[in-house]
């Protein structure tokens, strides 16, 4: 017989659930920007319209591992948010303010 998800999740031990927790963390903190867009329920197609751009360019905005600050600012703002520059070192962090629109 099949068990509900729900009643195998609350078996679990405490500690498993922190660590699910924890991992669930690091992953929505950490995620490329398709996954990111994904996560927000976004078509591509709804993101190029609200950028001016066509879907096409939203795909290979995606896939870059270089762009400027103002494209990346542009792509998240669509997405309802604001980009922040952290730099961080091992006493701390600092936000970067030159960037700053």
């Amino acid at each position: 017989m099949a068990k509900k998800f729900t009643d195998l999740v609350a078996q679990r031990s405490p500690e498993s659930r922190e660590r699910v927790d924890a991992l669930y963390q690091q992953l929505r903190a950490e995620m490329p920007l398709h996954e990111l867009r994904q996560a927000k329920a976004l078509s591509q197609d709804t993101l190029a319209k609200t950028l001016h751009i066509n879907q096409a360019a939203v795909s290979k905005m995606e896939r870059r591992t270089d762009m400027y600050i103002s494209t990346l600012r542009s792509y998240i703002r669509a997405m309802g948010g604001e980009l922040e520059i952290i730099a961080t070192f091992p006493e701390g962090q600092v936000k970067i303010e030159n960037f700053a629109s």
